[in-house]
């Protein structure tokens, strides 16, 4: 076993989390009040001991960049390395657009790695999990892999959502299919025998092996199989490979949630407020890095709160606040009252608008109720007004930057909602 390279997916163009993408791109949306999404699978590679990552980005990158260059800096003693490839027009004609996974990789295959032997791990940019990826690497490499797919059991009733694998008690895949729907080809994918009794939940619910979306490739096998013409791994390239090389199945049983809509995100963020929260971001012996911040204390006042969190740089004066996260530099004031509220924060302190002293301040006023909502970065919400999706159609889009998605309201970036707004 050679070296190993770890490739992160900036993204599509992340159309089931808009608004929230609409001037970013996926793994650059926040998370838990003072992340980014992106900061996840970096995290893992650090953690497991790689630090050869390379970072594929394509739509709304600005934001991305910018976090990963100000966060991510290895030193000459330690050693590593993280580079960003952005789609470009190449003098050899390559297009400009990558038009799935696998084609993001074929078009810089050629700045990885020349070592058929190497490792390529590739990672997705937009999932919410902690991983030991040299246990993967390791178990790739003890089951004489050529490729490995990491899967997690999914109960059935969820399966649809993925693409999914029947892999046999040595690990050998033998079947994929993406996102069935039919019940007889589910029930013949449910997780059977030998590799059901080694599951930590031994209930009887039936549960399938749905691909995370995360894959360890011999540099050779992903090279010939690059050759071909397939766009995506899930839907041609793992599939064209069966039967070809050796594939084995990795199985995860920690927290995984691929963080893809409105609801995924809104719910994953929430759950993070809960007594034990099903992941963990105070681990200190695998800590999730992000960008740090010259920021003071948040600052609370005669507060109200239950199952909150909040990010440094916060203000919050006489709220009542229930399962919320509060994001960096976030001012909440006087008499307002949240729940179920993701509020992202802002950019940058200071109340009045440049320019525009007539816009409510940067924040939420005095004596509103919000419920069920997220409030994307520098939203200024005024004085008396009533926020909440329930009783409205599941998807609304509202010229005012207020959108519904999911059954979540979201406040878009940089959204100004007048005092005495009701909606």
């Amino acid at each position: 076993m050679g070296n190993v390279v770890c490739i992160i997916m900036g993204g599509g163009r992340g159309t089931r989390l808009f608004p929230l993408t609409k001037d970013c791109c996926k793994p650059a949306v926040s998370l838990a009040g003072k992340y980014r999404l992106v900061d996840i699978p970096i995290s893992n590679c650090i953690n497991s001991g790689f630090k050869n990552i390379y970072i594929l980005t394509q739509f709304n990158t600005r934001s991305l960049h910018r976090h990963i260059n100000s966060t991510y800096k290895f030193d000459v003693f330690g050693g590593g390395k993280i580079e960003i490839f952005s789609a470009e027009q190449t003098a050899d004609g390559v297009g400009n657009w990558y038009e799935g996974t696998a084609d993001a990789v074929r078009k810089n295959l050629r700045y990885f790695s020349n070592n058929p032997d190497d490792l390529a791990v590739i990672l997705s940019g937009d999932q919410l999990y902690r991983m030991d990826i040299a246990q993967l690497v390791r178990h790739h490499a003890d089951t004489s892999a050529d490729v490995t797919i990491a899967a997690k059991a999914v109960a059935n009733g969820r399966i649809s959502a993925f693409g999914v694998l029947r892999a046999k008690n040595d690990f050998s895949v033998a079947e994929f299919v993406e996102k069935p729907t039919d019940p007889k080809v589910i029930d013949l994918f449910t997780l059977k025998g030998e590799l059901r009794k080694r599951l930590k939940d031994q209930t009887t619910m039936p549960y399938s092996l749905a691909s995370m979306g995360i894959y360890v490739f011999r540099m050779a096998v992903l090279q010939e199989a690059l050759n071909g013409q397939g766009s995506d791994f899930g839907r041609e390239i793992i599939p064209g490979l069966l039967g070809k090389v050796a594939m084995k199945a990795y199985i995860f049983e920690d927290y995984w949630e691929d963080i893809g809509t409105v609801r995924s995100f809104f719910e994953t963020n929430l759950m993070l407020t809960d007594l034990v929260p099903d992941f963990n971001f105070f681990d200190t012996l695998n800590p999730i890095y992000t960008q740090p911040k010259t920021l003071p204390a948040a600052k609370i006042n005669s507060c109200n709160m239950r199952e909150v969190l909040v990010a440094d740089g916060a203000i919050i004066s006489n709220a009542a606040l229930k399962r919320c996260v509060i994001g960096e530099r976030a001012i909440i004031r006087d008499h307002t009252e949240l729940e179920n509220v993701l509020m992202i924060g802002a950019s940058h302190f200071g109340e009045a608008a440049a320019g525009a002293p007539y816009l409510p301040p940067l924040g939420i006023g005095k004596n509103c109720i919000i419920r069920d909502c997220i409030i994307d970065e520098d939203a200024r919400i005024g004085n008396h007004c009533v926020l909440s999706p329930r009783d409205k159609p599941s998807t609304l889009d509202r010229p005012e930057d207020l959108y519904i998605r999911d059954g979540v309201l979201c406040i878009g970036k940089n959204a100004v909602i007048p005092d005495d707004t009701i909606f």
